[in-house]
């Protein structure tokens, strides 16, 4: 265990930077810290697998800044085909080559892409997905999960993590908003319904199907705890958005190019209306993009449904996320292959050490995504079963696994890059018990 880790630059400039940025930081996602650190890191770089904050503090990055980093800070793949464009020009407002060349590296790779509309996050392309879903069927409705997370927008931030005395009752969780100043109006064409049900959803879908426009979901619950759809419960709902011409949406802002190469839809073999992707898709270079099929897409130019964006398809974050899948292509795909081997040795490492300091933990996910559970739980299969973790200990645990030298994102979830190592899970490992052993000795 490293000892006297200390944050005195962080304290230092988050104390300042509150005098000019709003609660110090520019997303209020970022203001957690863990136990020896109280306030927001701030950081001097990062390369590969290490992350280094203005203390000197090296960290084996597992956050990877909540997953867009798939092949690891600053990739020279990446940055030396951002480098070698940055003579055309900042921005155009406009296309190019480059953009064109990207979409159809999508159209070729994932299942439900058939036209391509570029963002530049996940929150504004699955705006355009909901607007678009609302407009192919003259429905206003949507459909979303408990504990599945699209974006910050009024009206799909919504029971992401609601208070379980706010949640209502399991089989029909009440419409939570999640913010002071959310409009309750964008609320009511918001159905809640628990995830991983499907006699509850097939139920409500044949009560409401002509008021409901679409369904959106995480394919895999990557932002709650890791979860895994149960077996035929994709199917189900993907049969009966069909059967009631429902526009299925799937939010693969986490789960694209980090799961498969064409997503978690083509590895669950389950194919959606329309998708989202960021995060991965340009390895931390702002980009989105909203794919799908071409009779629901081209309702953008027919019946001009907006969709706008001065920074969309930016030059830099296009080429980003050229080479960023050129990188993934590789080699047939090693890379996230080589995650997944990754993850499941370190997977078998922290269950291993949980049971030999004898702590109750179970893992969801796969190896380039997973999430701890801490406590006896037993299966974990949607957002209430999430919320029977042992938080105090995850926190503990965790306070002290940075500490050590491994950090991981706040919420618990882990990602894997492409530039970790077979070192990398080693010391990993041993920071773990490092702090378990830290933890048996309070």
């Amino acid at each position: 265990m490293r000892v006297n880790v200390k944050f005195d630059q962080s304290k230092k400039l988050y104390t300042t930077a509150r005098n000019y940025l709003a609660g110090g930081v520019s997303s209020n996602f970022r203001y957690i810290g863990y136990g020896e650190s109280p306030v927001p890191l701030f950081y001097s770089g990062g390369k590969g697998s290490k992350i280094t904050d203005l203390d000197g503090n090296v960290y084996i990055d597992y956050a990877l800044a909540n997953g867009p980093i798939i092949l690891g800070h600053a990739p020279d793949a990446v940055l030396k085909r951002v480098k070698d464009t940055l003579s055309m020009g900042q921005l155009f407002a406009g296309q190019t080559e480059y953009e064109l060349e990207l979409a159809s590296k999508l159209v070729e790779l994932i299942p439900c892409a058939e036209l391509v509309r570029f963002a530049s996050s996940g929150t504004e392309a699955i705006q355009a997905a909901v607007r678009l879903a609302r407009a192919a069927t003259n429905r206003t409705k949507i459909i979303k999960f408990e504990g599945h997370y699209h974006g910050w927008t009024d009206n799909v931030f919504v029971s992401v993590h609601p208070p379980i005395e706010d949640a209502g009752p399991e089989s029909r969780p009440n419409t939570v908003a999640q913010t002071p100043g959310q409009s309750i109006g964008a609320l009511n064409d918001i159905i809640t319904l628990p995830w991983n049900n499907l006699e509850r959803f097939a139920s409500v879908v044949q009560e409401q199907s002509d008021e409901i426009a679409g369904v959106i979901m995480e394919p895999i619950n990557c932002n709650t705890g890791a979860i895994f759809p149960k077996p035929g419960y994709l199917e189900g709902v993907r049969k009966l958005t069909e059967e009631h011409q429902i526009v299925l949406i799937f939010d693969e802002v986490i789960s694209g190019f980090r799961v498969a190469l064409n997503g978690a839809q083509g590895m669950l073999g389950v194919t959606p209306d329309l998708a989202i992707f960021a995060k991965a898709l340009a390895a931390g270079f702002p980009l989105a993009a909203i794919v799908g099929k071409k009779e629901i897409m081209e309702l953008l130019h027919t019946r001009s449904v907006m969709h706008g964006g001065t920074y969309n398809a930016n030059v830099m974050s296009v080429v980003a996320g050229l080479a960023t899948i050129d990188a993934l292509q590789s080699n047939n795909g090693a890379a996230i292959r080589r995650m997944d081997e990754l993850g499941n040795i370190l997977i078998e490492g922290l269950l291993s050490l949980a049971r030999r300091y004898g702590q109750d933990m179970s893992i969801q996910g796969i190896g380039s995504v997973f999430h701890p559970i801490f406590g006896d739980v037993g299966p974990v299969t949607n957002y209430r079963d999430y919320l029977k973790m042992d938080n105090v200990l995850k926190n503990s645990f965790y306070a002290k696994l940075q500490s050590a030298g491994t950090r991981v994102t706040a919420r618990g979830t882990w990602f894997l890059s492409a530039a970790h190592t077979a070192d990398d899970i080693e010391k990993s490992l041993q920071h773990a018990e490092l702090a378990w052993r830290e933890l048996g000795n309070e």
